[in-house]
């Protein structure tokens, strides 16, 4: 199997070099060329400069970061992959753009499985990451190869549509946890408890996850190098907050979520990690103090 990589960022990169070490891996892609070149030269593969570099591939897998993204990319491939190829997107969309990749590219012939992905750069890496998938199943097969190089699990949730549906519900989860994690360690530095105890004591009991987990060390030494960046997460509650709405559903840990990191890029502190979140959870907020007459 063919297969080409487009969107060579903190996780693409590194599912790109294990669809290579697998032996798949023709071509690579990506918005600033010079990362791309410096990968293929890296991997002696090919460093696609249009769509017409990914036309001998059986499939292509995205990671870009916006809907437009998506939709640009899928519109060229569309007009040069032959039929019976697959795109893969692993990107974080809204449903709707995962419905109009899937209709641009049946026109033609052409496959397409939306596949957002969950694990964090450290899944990426490892090849560990867990995939959900939408479309049909005869697709996913056909794909699957390419995802079993960087997976530990994939999951066919259903039509084209329900990766994204589910990876929102995994954003939810993972924004609540942020804030729960965020709180209980400024609480903890407040409280002066040595984090060489807390730490491990927290993670051995219920409070276990995977963010305390990776971040929590990093943040209370107030290190907050990406990993995923508040943007990124921004971006994806904003389609979650959509969804939920969608389904008549309010909920008040994803708003809470997107209030904090709407005001952390406000602060121009979009390009750092999610774990930045514990400076807003620093802050002294009180009460409001009462007014005696």
């Amino acid at each position: 199997m063919k297969a080409g990589f487009i969107g060579l960022g903190a996780m693409g990169a590194p599912m790109a070099r294990h669809l290579h070490a697998r032996g798949l891996l023709t071509a690579v892609g990506n918005r600033t060329q010079a990362k791309a070149d410096a990968l293929a030269a890296e991997l002696e593969v090919r460093a696609a400069r249009s769509a017409d570099n990914f036309a001998d591939c059986e499939v292509v897998a995205l990671c870009v970061s916006l809907d437009a993204d998506v939709l640009e990319n899928v519109t060229a491939l569309a007009g040069v992959l032959r039929r019976g190829a697959v795109v893969v997107d692993h990107s974080t969309v809204s449903v709707q753009t995962a419905q109009r990749a899937a209709a641009l590219l049946a026109a033609e012939g052409i496959g397409f499985i939306d596949a957002p992905v969950s694990g964090g750069v450290e899944g990426a890496r490892n090849g560990k990451l867990s995939v959900m998938a939408g479309g049909e199943a005869t697709v996913l097969e056909q794909a699957r190869p390419v995802l079993e190089a960087y997976a530990a699990r994939i999951s066919h949730m259903g039509g084209t549509g329900a990766g994204q549906a589910t990876k929102a519900v995994n954003q939810v989860l993972v924004a609540g946890i942020n804030e729960a994690v965020c709180e209980g360690l400024a609480l903890g530095e407040k409280l002066g408890l040595d984090p060489q105890v807390l730490l491990p004591t927290l993670m051995a009991g219920a409070a276990g996850n995977w963010f305390l987990e990776k971040r929590g060390a990093t943040m209370l030494d107030s290190r907050f190098t990406p990993g995923f960046k508040n943007a990124h997460m921004l971006k994806d509650l904003r389609i979650a907050s959509a969804i939920a709405a969608s389904a008549g559903l309010q909920l008040l840990a994803l708003q809470q979520a997107l209030a904090d990191y709407g005001e952390l890029v406000e602060r121009r502190r979009g390009e750092e990690d999610t774990s930045s979140l514990i400076e807003l959870k620093r802050a002294v907020r009180g009460p409001e103090p009462v007014t005696r007459p």
